[in-house]
């Protein structure tokens, strides 16, 4: 990553903000979860709002030299999750955010809103 004045997971909040993405929030899961440092969770409106935020965040960190990993869900666009290593995206559409409702299942994470 070329800016060091930011971190991974507030260059990918950044990014979905720039799509309006809604309600973004950064988990901090060091020494919760071995599989990532980072949850950064966001809501959209519309399928489409999910594509759109998705791509706008993979150009974005592809611009800071980094790549995602692997990506999930983009064609059916309820929620896409976007996979950078040490922080994985998940965007929702707003209805099944509320269904799968992360932010409860790691409760226990340091969670902060983002805001720009």
């Amino acid at each position: 990553m070329t800016d060091t004045s930011h971190s991974l997971p507030e260059l990918v909040a950044a990014a979905a903000s720039d799509k309006k993405a809604q309600d973004i929030v950064i988990m901090d899961l060091r020494g919760i979860s071995s599989v990532t440092d980072y949850f950064v969770i966001c809501s959209a409106n519309s399928n489409k709002q999910v594509q759109a935020i998705a791509d706008h965040v993979e150009e974005k960190l592809a611009e800071q030299g980094e790549k995602s990993l692997r990506r999930e869900g983009y064609r059916e666009a309820q929620w896409v999750l976007l996979d950078f290593g040490a922080c994985i995206a998940h965007v929702f559409v707003e209805q099944d955010r509320r269904f799968y409702d992360l932010e409860r299942l790691w409760s226990e994470a340091k969670t902060r809103v983002f805001a720009q």
